[in-house]
């Protein structure tokens, strides 16, 4: 059987899994009644995929184009979710690198394309969306080029075809089509696969397996994921499991799974150089290799790059603690933890010091989505604020810096060049663009970048659209003053009333509606000034038997700022807390009472 393994990476938006569901489609591996043959985002299979319109877990699916087989990976296009494209690229050999015709090489199309090249895959290029108002493709075909010759590692890797797709319509051509409307498939896609990605290298010699994926089936339980290095597999056979410690277990395969569409399909015999999931072995960890008992040997394990950011997460101690989760202990969250650290190889935990859990990860965005699955499954907890990773080198305190990448519309461009000068960033470019919007790149510690994004969304009416990636430690700067003004404090337990908030919205922000239930120590908004303000949402109107001329007027009041999860998170400074439970987020205060926080030596 012929056989091509092929990841597909982007950056967000940029319209990767709409390209696999066209190949998905134009494979044929749908019957045209199959309810997946009218769906859009097929692959993006996990709600928050669908709603935050990204990959975060990748996924392989296979097609047949004539005599060949070509399995297709489709990789998270977000930095914060490398621990899934390290693993995952393992498996292929070719790379398809999928580009916005408008918005060209971004900075998470570059760290994806990196680890691409780093481990020596085919690249094949699809400027994607060339049907847009603003399309320079010619301007993107340069950057690309530019960009392989930052990242190439080998002369060849400069050398790559380049396609022109809309992948919504699943049309591609060769060359640059003049008419927009011309008859087209993916046809030109396939042929590309078939002839520039190479057929899986394959060793002589005995069974050999690195697991790079793992995923739980609640009929057969652990499924170990991987591609085959050597030799073939087959139920039934005994093998050993080579823990990355070195320490070894036998154990024996129950079933083998090829995918095949979106479906796995059970198979006698699996050969070298295919992706499999193997189920029996329930010790299997990622980066242990799995191989024949007579010749055990191990393969090397995947390197996945450090955490730059952590957080602490506990058990709820608000007053409202345990009315609205189902998982409410901290001995359940710790279960929850350890489970996610089997599949998250990115995500690492430590024991804090008041009895809470420490997360690393690679990124807000990273942290915030498992913290969102756990509200999603019914948990209830706190969560701190982000803070950054340091480490020492050579006796030195280094903190990890980022590349941050800014696309705003021009007029705002003073106003943020501003805010990130405040938070010590550097200019490395600026760059207009033909549609009235520039594109800004800065140098800048991940600690400058906490708390920016609900910033820059203010600074520019929500224009500015902001990516980031990680580049190096260096030696940490000078300290950053405090950005964001104080906030409002509920003095008070109770219902929150309009004229509380009608009082509260003379002071600055409001985050709450009438009728919310607050409780002394919760924020209910941002002060216009420095300092935090205690103030009292739950005071009703005194009624007294004199009738002013304009007091049966109803108040009007602004409607609140309601906060997502990753902005929330934003927020937080030191003495603050995320309340997360499947119905609310609250902002509190660490400590509640305000004669305590004053004792505390806490900021009111």
């Amino acid at each position: 059987m012929n056989l091509r393994n092929v990841a597909i990476i982007a950056h967000v938006d940029h319209g990767k899994t709409t390209l696999v569901d066209g190949l998905l489609k134009q494979s044929k591996t749908f019957r045209e009644n199959e309810a997946a043959f009218s769906q859009e985002l097929i692959m993006d299979s996990n709600d928050q995929e669908r709603e935050r319109g990204i990959t975060i877990l990748a996924k392989n699916t296979a097609v047949k184009y004539g005599d060949t087989k070509i399995n297709i990976i489709d990789t998270p296009g977000h930095a914060d979710f490398g621990g899934e494209v390290e693993r995952t690229l393992n498996m292929a050999d070719g790379a398809i690198l999928v580009i916005d015709a408008h918005e060209g090489p971004m900075p998470q199309t570059k760290f994806v394309l990196k680890k691409a090249l780093e481990i020596g895959l085919k690249p094949i290029v699809v400027i994607n969306k060339i049907d847009k108002q603003n399309a320079q493709i010619d301007k993107v075909i340069s950057k690309t080029h530019d960009l392989f010759l930052d990242l190439a590692t080998d002369v060849d890797q400069l050398e790559f075809p380049i396609y022109y797709a809309i992948a919504r319509e699943g049309k591609a051509w060769e060359k640059a089509p003049g008419n927009m409307g011309e008859k087209a498939d993916l046809t030109c896609i396939f042929e590309a696969i078939v002839n520039h990605v190479p057929a899986p290298k394959v060793e002589e010699g005995t069974f050999q397996i690195l697991v790079t994926s793992l995923e739980s089936d609640s009929f057969q339980g652990k499924n170990a994921i991987g591609r085959i290095k050597r030799g073939s597999i087959s139920p039934g056979k005994t093998i050993t499991l080579i823990k990355k410690d070195g320490t070894t277990e036998q154990a024996r395969v129950d079933k083998v799974y090829v995918a095949q569409g979106l479906k796995k399909i059970e198979v006698s015999e699996a050969p070298a150089g295919e992706i499999v999931a193997l189920t029996g072995i329930k010790n299997a960890g990622i980066g242990d290799t799995l191989a024949d008992s007579d010749n055990p040997e191990a393969l090397p394990t995947i390197e996945i790059e450090e955490p730059t950011l952590k957080m602490s997460v506990a058990a709820n101690t608000s007053p409202f603690a345990g009315k609205e989760g189902q998982f409410v202990t901290g001995r359940q969250i710790l279960e929850r933890i350890k489970k996610e650290l089997e599949t998250n190889v990115s995500l690492k935990m430590e024991m804090g010091n008041a009895g809470d859990y420490i997360l690393s990860g690679r990124g807000e965005l990273h942290l915030s989505v498992f913290i969102e699955t756990l509200r999603r499954e019914g948990y209830e907890l706190e969560v701190g604020k982000p803070q950054v990773i340091t480490k020492e080198i050579d006796g030195v305190k280094c903190e990890p810096m980022e590349e941050l990448t800014i696309d705003v519309v021009t007029e705002h461009v003073g106003a943020v060049t501003a805010e990130i000068g405040r938070r010590k960033g550097v200019l490395l470019s600026q760059e207009e663009n033909s549609d009235g919007t520039t594109r800004l790149v800065f140098g800048i510690s991940t600690r400058g970048i906490l708390g920016l994004r609900n910033q820059l969304l203010t600074l520019s009416r929500g224009t500015a659209i902001m990516n980031s990636i990680f580049t190096k430690f260096q030696p940490a700067g000078a300290a950053i003053p405090k950005l964001r003004n104080g906030v409002l404090i509920a003095s008070e337990s109770g219902k929150a009333v309009a004229y509380g908030l009608n009082n509260a919205q003379g002071r600055g922000i409001v985050f709450i509606k009438p009728q919310t239930q607050v409780y002394e120590g919760m924020i209910v908004g941002l002060n216009s000034r420095e300092g935090d303000l205690e103030i009292n949402v739950t005071k009703e109107k005194k009624l007294t038997n004199v009738r002013a001329s304009s007091s049966d007027e109803a108040l009007i009041l602004t409607p609140p700022t309601i906060f997502t999860l990753e902005q929330s998170l934003d927020f937080l400074e030191d003495d603050e807390l995320l309340e997360v439970t499947p119905k609310n987020l609250r902002l509190r205060k660490k400590i509640l009472n305000k004669t305590a926080r004053k004792r505390s030596g806490m900021k009111v």
